[in-house]
């Protein structure tokens, strides 16, 4: 199906665009009464994210609402972790949370690849009914978590402000720490080609908590399994937005990935010069602006844009949308991106 509006597929392919394209992560979430109101009918946001249905209804509202440039369907990091056999909970107002953990070689291999088509099926579900319903309106972007970002929580079981657990497992069982991440990345790849088979437009890696590494373990545990992902899919543009992984742009750069988000704290000029002029880039204002009245958000916006220039460009926040943005601040960002002309 033609698309009515394919901007962010070309910006991320470094064609030439009459705008920026706009959208934003965690676009459907919180932010919206739309959304709660779905939310409110289900038991909890697993069985939101496992009922395609709602996962569609939820996925499209901030297009029609926000008016942003793709919709991304609505799902969960953790799918994964479950998938291989490690089910999750979420916790209200805490997060994520793991009964069981991965502890050792043994609880490894007591893991197994994901079966997308088996095990995931209800993601899949969810992106045909969306990519149907949208109409050809905007792109669809699926998604899934970077594998140090999934290893994090299959070690932690939650959330962490230093994840020394993950760490520890690092320096304690580096082989189980390799043969961990492999078959994540393998999960992960079988997973994105799913999402691209039911109709996925692009597909993006969350490696959330990048900026917890050392430039040095980045480089052994992160890297090279993102690498892997990106070389395994050829058929759709990949982003690979590296939370605070400002310490190895340069490499980020040599990705086999079209482009690469960058969060509030790196600077665009430098980011450019250290990941390369091929590279589409996206991001990265600051989601605490949007508290800011119209005014400030509409030149903070304007300023953001003029940094990265009317080329291979995607405008996002720097992170997700905060769940208490007055969603007409979140539209003044929106609505200025559209209307900026270089």
């Amino acid at each position: 199906m033609e698309l009515k509006n394919d901007l962010l597929l070309r910006a991320a392919n470094g064609e030439k665009v009459e705008r920026t394209p706009v959208w934003l992560m965690r676009q459907a979430g919180r932010i919206l009464p739309e959304y709660r109101e779905v939310r409110s009918k289900m038991g909890g946001f697993i069985e939101l994210v496992k009922s395609p249905e709602f996962a569609c209804e939820v996925t499209i509202q901030p297009v029609d609402i926000l008016g942003v440039d793709a919709a991304i369907i609505f799902s969960d990091i953790l799918v994964i972790p479950e998938a291989m056999g490690l089910p999750y909970q979420m916790v209200e107002s805490k997060g994520p949370w793991f009964e069981n953990t991965v502890k050792n070689v043994h609880d490894i291999e007591n893991l197994r690849v994901a079966d997308p088509k088996e095990d995931l099926n209800y993601v899949l579900e969810a992106i045909r009914l969306t990519k149907k319903e949208l109409n050809g309106r905007v792109p669809l972007l699926g998604f899934a978590g970077a594998p140090w970002t999934i290893f994090s929580y299959m070690i932690e079981g939650h959330g962490s402000k230093t994840f020394s657990k993950a760490k520890k497992f690092f320096y304690t069982q580096p082989q189980a720490a390799h043969q961990l991440l492999e078959k994540i990345t393998l999960s992960t790849i079988n997973y994105l080609k799913a999402q691209i088979l039911a109709g996925a437009d692009l597909v993006q890696i969350f490696d959330s908590w990048a900026g917890i590494l050392s430039p040095d373990q980045y480089r052994e545990f992160s890297l090279p399994y993102i690498s892997k992902i990106c070389d395994a899919i050829t058929e759709v543009p990949v982003t690979v937005f590296a939370k605070g992984a400002y310490f190895v742009r340069e490499d980020l750069g040599k990705l086999n990935c079209r482009t690469i988000g960058l969060d509030w704290n790196m600077d665009v000029r430098e980011s450019r010069n250290l990941i390369g002029a091929e590279k589409t880039l996206q991001g990265n204002l600051d989601p605490c602006i949007l508290y800011a009245d119209y005014k400030t958000i509409e030149k903070e916006t304007k300023k953001m844009l003029a940094s990265f220039g009317p080329s291979k460009h995607i405008a996002n926040l720097g992170h997700g949308v905060y769940p208490d943005i007055d969603p007409d601040k979140v539209k003044c960002f929106i609505n200025t991106v559209k209307e900026y002309r270089f």
